[in-house]
């Protein structure tokens, strides 16, 4: 494809139409030369439709196919395995489209490219260890906090099931799991992708509805209290990928952490078994205690 296609291709992108005419002056060539060239874009299956009578002219469908990037084989590598990693993460939005790209762009590189992909895929793995669930949800989540839309949905909570109504915020991904915090009344709540099912849309949109990078920078305004961690060096090495803990420092966490997330913090902190101390305060330590005892009385 030469550059004047490509370049054909970029503009038409911004959705605006276009006469032959108009094309033709734009890149110094004759009317005929550039319908040729939109031809060959079509047969390619760049979504060209023409419009005809006065105010006619090309435009491009709405769900239209993007530009070819230019590569290096570097570049070319690395973004095979991104898409690779992304056919493994559960879940994934849009993600019913992550094979056919990986094959579509697999057989648009040249063939010593794939044949040293082929080769690397012997060399390269990545292991996801939680099932996909069998509704997928987290592309109608994500659509809804765009749009800033009310969504109805079953969850499974350690109550049992219960029909929930709630504005999600976004959605993030952490340690094999997706994440929903969502506004329901005047709080917002964390829900568990994987426990959702039979998501419906609502009518109602709320404008004053925050980002999820907005809610991640807000500034808790909860009755909180200070929590003093003490990590083992292990310990200290794990809670260097955890998102509540990351910012351990000589294998000491402080930071605040609402009351009404203790229980949630608790059972965290179990996870990390004897590589963790509960400092302060002695409800959390009490929490974490009484968590143990109820395991413990199951042998």
């Amino acid at each position: 494809m030469n550059n004047r296609k490509l370049a054909l291709m970029r503009l038409m992108d911004s959705r605006k139409k276009f006469t032959a005419r108009e094309l033709a002056e734009r890149f110094q060539v004759s009317i005929r030369t550039i319908q040729r060239d939109l031809n060959d874009l079509q047969e390619l299956g760049f979504p060209l439709y023409t419009e005809v009578g006065v105010n006619g002219g090309y435009r491009v469908l709405p769900n239209r196919i993007l530009p070819p990037l230019q590569l290096t084989q570097h570049e070319a590598l690395g973004l095979f395995m991104m898409i690779e990693y992304l056919e493994n993460v559960p879940d994934f939005p849009y993600g019913s489209i992550r094979e056919h790209l990986a094959e579509e762009y697999y057989s648009t590189l040249p063939l010593d490219v794939q044949d040293l992909i082929t080769r690397m895929r012997q060399h390269i793995t990545f292991l996801q260890h939680h099932a996909v669930q069998v509704e997928a949800v987290t592309t109608e989540i994500l659509g809804a906090a765009v749009d800033k839309r009310e969504i109805e949905f079953i969850y499974h909570s350690r109550q049992g099931y219960k029909k929930i109504q709630a504005f999600p915020i976004g959605i993030y991904y952490d340690h094999g799991y997706w994440y929903m915090p969502a506004r329901r009344k005047d709080r917002v709540l964390l829900y568990r992708v994987d426990r959702m099912q039979e998501l419906i849309m609502l009518g109602s949109i709320d404008e004053s509805v925050p980002s999820l990078q907005e809610w991640l920078n807000f500034k808790e305004e909860r009755e909180s209290v200070e929590v003093v961690l003490q990590f083992t060096d292990f310990g200290a090495r794990l809670a260097g990928s955890d998102v509540l803990f990351k910012s351990v420092e000589g294998n000491e966490w402080r930071g605040p952490v609402p009351l009404e997330e203790f229980p949630f913090t608790a059972r965290k902190l179990l996870s990390y078994g004897p590589e963790v101390k509960v400092m302060e305060p002695r409800e959390l330590q009490q929490q974490v205690r009484e968590m143990l005892e109820r395991s413990l009385k199951q042998y």
